[in-house]
């Protein structure tokens, strides 16, 4: 289940496109479901001004506020079911209306002061939720992490009606134990030389040794440089194994970005600076270089898993940084509302794209050639009909089957009043 908000400043002209045909003829039957707004009934009669008399009803708290009014007093929210699944009530629906309200502050249970509001419906799977965020005591409602708690509220109706899949069990993490290791650098000296410097531990000297550093121990301390006579290709090779070997043996290792083999560099980054840029660049080329369908959904899976893809921990990035923002400045509302919504288009995003990998997966299968069966078919069925014809025909009754087969069907066969053909000497 998913939702969208909008703000708009036209409660009319809303109103006339919700209970109209809609952009492509899509809105079927437009009715109202439920609402609140005061003093003024919305049981209204379907003829006459009923459009008009919402329109006045909603704006009603708006228009006493004057010039205070917001440029953009109209709140909306579609809430929109997965369509794989059977269609709610009306009743169901105004439910979810009524929790969407109550979720977001916009009409809270029992609050007399509370936004006017209408739900309509005019599409299968959809509700339309209209309300003004002038207050009835002429404050206006804060709009800050609508977005947020709704779909929010829109994963706990969903859950509660089954449409979501059961969450995997998390897998327990084993715990790590931190063991306090020397930080160990790898540079390049203004000289040119590659030094590695603070391996003062028989391990990562015996590592750097491996890759092919030589040890040095003089008026400086222990350190360890890569012979003069290294090739200066193979200079950033060495460097990044003997990195990759001490990371894996839990030292804390600083490689200088110009001998980093494993960081991918572009025009626009010359660097490498951008390292979650660069693993979904090598993503991209995974994708375009997939030789199968099965290398295809692997690497899509890997933007789009559930758990652990890259889609989802973008998510949880734009997320944490919109509560980050209001921890360090409160009034920078509006920066975090932007960075949530964001985040939360990525969860609809995410939710549409669920199975995509698997639906890839299966293009490896050989397609079903219907038209190719049924062409067989025919031609089957034609050779049997010939060949009964042959079997009846007294012309043909001593032709050899090889040659009657190769018979124009448009030549008939010579009638017996006409005697044998001549032979040709």
């Amino acid at each position: 289940m998913l939702a969208r908000l909008q703000r708009t400043g036209h409660t009319a002209g809303l109103l006339a496109y919700l209970y109209g045909p809609g952009e492509r003829g899509h809105h079927i039957n437009p009715r109202l479901i439920t609402g609140d707004c005061h003093d003024a009934p919305i049981e209204v009669p379907a003829q006459g001004d009923v459009l008009p008399y919402l329109a006045r009803a909603l704006d009603a708290p708006v228009e006493r506020l004057g010039t205070r009014a917001l440029d953009r007093p109209v709140w909306v929210c579609s809430v929109r079911a997965d369509p794989r699944h059977p269609d709610l009530t009306d009743t169901q629906w105004a439910e979810v209306a009524h929790r969407v309200v109550v979720t977001t502050g916009i009409a809270p249970d029992g609050d007399p002061d509370a936004c006017r509001w209408i739900a309509l419906r005019n599409q299968p799977h959809r509700v339309y939720v209209v309300a003004t965020l002038a207050r009835e005591d002429g404050s206006l409602h804060n709009t800050y992490r609508d977005a947020f708690r709704i779909q929010a509220e829109c994963r706990r109706i969903a859950a509660e009606l089954g449409h979501l899949p059961p969450a995997p069990h998390p897998t327990p993490r084993v715990q790590e134990f931190h063991v306090p290791a020397p930080s160990i650098t790898i540079s390049i000296e203004p000289s040119g030389s590659v030094t590695a410097k603070g391996a003062s531990d028989n391990l990562s000297a015996a590592l750097l040794t491996h890759a092919g550093f030589r040890q040095i121990e003089d008026w400086y301390g222990r350190r360890h440089r890569l012979p003069t006579t290294t090739p200066e290709a193979d200079r950033a090779s060495i460097a990044s194994h003997a990195a990759e070997m001490l990371s894996a043996a839990r030292f804390s290792v600083e490689l200088d970005p110009a001998l980093d083999t494993g960081r991918l560099t572009t025009p626009t980054d010359p660097h490498g600076a951008h390292l979650a840029g660069a693993q979904v660049l090598r993503l991209t080329d995974d994708i375009r270089g997939a030789a199968n369908a099965a290398e295809a959904a692997h690497a899509v899976d890997q933007l789009l898993d559930s758990t652990d893809g890259v889609l989802v921990r973008l998510q949880e990035a734009l997320e944490a940084a919109g509560e980050q923002v209001t921890d360090l400045d409160d009034d920078a509302w509006e920066l975090a509302d932007r960075l949530t919504a964001a985040s939360e288009q990525l969860a609809t995003v995410s939710e549409e794209l669920a199975g995509t990998a698997a639906e890839i997966r299966i293009l490896d299968s050989p397609p079903q050639r219907e038209s190719s069966d049924r062409s067989r078919t025919a031609a089957h069925s034609a050779g049997a009909v010939a060949g009964a014809a042959r079997a009846t025909s007294p012309a043909s009754a001593n032709v050899p089957p090889t040659l009657g087969a190769s018979v124009p069907a448009s030549i008939t066969p010579a009638s017996p009043a006409q005697g044998p053909s001549p032979r040709t000497r």
